[in-house]
């Protein structure tokens, strides 16, 4: 039997505990699964579900650990701890990846089509204007992993005319891809829709600084589902404050929940999600962390592994 720690708070206990133990039963695997602020004789456990926001800080009393499969897609929280010996997994989510792509293409439409301003009150001017069609609204994307991908194929389909940025080359059809600081310029400058998921590591934190903003087409519209710290906040309010960025849609930040006497809450051109963009979907992250398991037990590479040297 192996053992199966979930590293989180109550509410992961809750969510995953009876889901995990049966997923590992139907696939055959002996499992105990377990939700313990210190576990005892931690030498035992096998795999550690780790929830980012988990109490736990100090990997090497797990001596025994073969695989740490983290519940979120962002790895910030723990990539750099230097107790974490052993294979770190990323969360790869049907269901997060299907939320990300709903809310980036509710909101990119959105802007899109002026839908803010369209929506009419009995005392507001009658005002009808014809939207430009998809196919003129150059869309850019910054972060081309999975989800990035996910989200171009969607909003490609509609007609946008997307372009996808990421370190590396990559070559999806029907995207332009650009890679590399020439690419990320390129990829700006015709970017009326900017929207990023790019991974944070020290070399994203504030990609988007003056300069940066200051290389998109006046006017244009920026939509944050990544990261918070991708942003340079200063930069951003004196781009929308000159008129240069029209309007931010922002579900990240620095620090959450945003403190209420945060300027990004009173300014007309920003608006403020809850960090809602999408979230792992218990029901379909089991699958993954059980497949990880097995792969883990049959010897084979685990799927998502973190490059720790890159920080995702």
């Amino acid at each position: 039997m192996i053992r199966v720690l979930i590293s989180g708070h109550r509410v992961d206990w809750d969510e995953y505990g009876e889901l995990l133990s049966a997923a590992l039963t139907d696939a055959g695997i002996d499992a105990e699964v377990i939700h313990e602020t210190r576990p005892r004789s931690p030498e035992t456990i096998d795999y550690i579900v780790y929830a980012p926001w988990s109490d736990m800080k100090d990997f090497s009393p797990f001596t025994g650990a073969k695989a740490v499969i983290n519940l979120w897609a962002g790895v910030e929280g723990v990539v750099t701890n230097e107790t974490l010996k052993v294979p770190l997994a990323r969360m790869v989510d049907p269901g997060l990846t299907g939320g990300m792509v709903e809310w980036c293409v509710a909101h990119a439409l959105r802007h899109h089509l002026g839908i803010d301003r369209d929506i009419c009150r009995r005392d507001a001017v009658w005002d009808p204007h014809l939207p430009p069609l998809a196919r003129e609204r150059p869309l850019t994307i910054l972060g081309f992993g999975v989800l990035g991908q996910a989200v171009a194929e969607a909003l490609s389909g509609l007609g946008f005319p997307v372009t996808g940025w990421s370190r590396s080359a990559k070559d999806v059809a029907g995207v332009t891809c650009l890679s590399g600081e020439d690419g990320l310029v390129a990829a700006l400058r015709r970017a009326e829709l900017l929207i990023l998921l790019l991974p944070l590591t020290p070399a994203t934190e504030e990609i988007m600084n003056s300069e940066r903003l200051a290389l998109l087409p006046k006017g244009a519209i920026l939509i944050n589902p990544g990261r918070g710290p991708l942003i340079d906040d200063n930069a951003l309010l004196a781009a929308l404050d000159s008129g240069h960025i029209a309007h931010a849609t922002l579900d990240v930040f620095r620090e959450e929940p945003l403190p209420g006497d945060h300027p990004f809450w009173a300014h007309p051109g920003i608006t403020v999600t809850p960090h809602i963009a999408s979230g792992t979907r218990p029901d379909t992250a089991v699958e993954i962390i059980v497949e990880n398991i097995r792969r883990g037990e049959a010897g084979e590479p685990l799927l998502h592994l973190v490059d720790r040297s890159l920080g995702y």
